[in-house]
């Protein structure tokens, strides 16, 4: 199948998809609404620990705030479409893209039929925090 591609491409009888658009803009995160729970998603211990492995796994940097309890805050702007479903999720980068992506996918699982109504039917981004903490 390789051998097919790589022909079709040197005769001119394939064209490599386009790169995917750059990211041109950064997100101004202060001015995104929270994003409107009906019920505020509660993380399970379950969630807190795997979120830890994953951090000590990648070495991930953990604050301490001299609190006895290590922690990790993860932003997440969430686009949701006019009829209440998310769209995308994008985490802000701490330098722990597991857990980034991780946070993300729990924001879009705590969003889902957990929305508050909406007036408007256009396409909003929104923010919202999820934070893991473990004892020491």
């Amino acid at each position: 199948m390789s051998r097919l591609a790589a022909l079709l491409l040197m005769t001119g009888g394939f064209t490599a998809p386009a790169p995917p658009p750059q990211q041109t803009a950064t997100i101004d995160w202060s001015s995104l609404p929270d994003l409107p729970y009906r019920a505020p998603p509660r993380l399970s211990r379950d969630m807190h620990d795997f979120a830890f492995r994953e951090a000590r796994s990648r070495s991930c940097p953990i604050a301490d705030p001299n609190s006895g309890q290590w922690r990790m805050q993860v932003d997440i702007a969430v686009l949701v479409d006019g009829s209440g479903v998310v769209r995308v999720a994008v985490p802000r980068a701490i330098d722990c893209p597991t857990v980034e992506q991780y946070a993300a996918g729990l924001a879009t699982a705590f969003a889902q039929n957990n929305l508050l109504p909406r007036e408007s039917r256009t396409p909003q981004w929104y923010r919202t925090s999820l934070s893991f903490a473990w004892p020491q």
